[in-house]
């Protein structure tokens, strides 16, 4: 008996799964990424420029942060609150309020970063520099 049996396999497949996975991925990314907030800060780092700003009219507010995180504000030593509500201050001053930041290369990041985050509050410039 000659009777062959027609078990062709499809090569074929379906491609609504695999629709249906690509949709629910994008789906899930959309929705993920609108929650997403940034929380950084608005740094600008120095570039080269021709440009040379005109000499300041008033003398700057210099903050030096030592490496042990003791704060000093035009020279005298101010606790971190006090300093808080120097910033603050600051904006009632003029109408481009802004103070020079000054750390010690062995000053940890937190003690800065804490400088620049009063600055960010409080809507004023803070000045990055290199220790003299």
């Amino acid at each position: 008996m000659g009777i062959k049996k027609r078990n062709k396999v499809s090569a074929e497949f379906s491609m609504s799964s695999l629709t249906d996975i690509i949709f629910l991925l994008l789906i899930f990314f959309m929705l993920t990424s609108s929650m997403i907030v940034p929380n950084a800060l608005n740094l600008k780092l120095p570039g080269k420029s021709n440009y040379t700003p005109p000499a300041p009219k008033e003398k700057p507010n210099i903050v030096k942060i030592a490496p042990k995180g003791t704060y000093y504000y035009n020279g005298a030593q101010i606790s971190k609150s006090n300093l808080d509500s120097k910033i603050k201050g600051l904006r009632n001053t003029s109408d481009n309020p802004s103070f020079v930041i000054s750390a010690d290369k062995k000053t940890p990041n937190q003690f800065v970063i804490a400088v620049m985050d009063m600055a960010y509050r409080y809507k004023v410039a803070g000045i990055m520099t290199d220790v003299k």
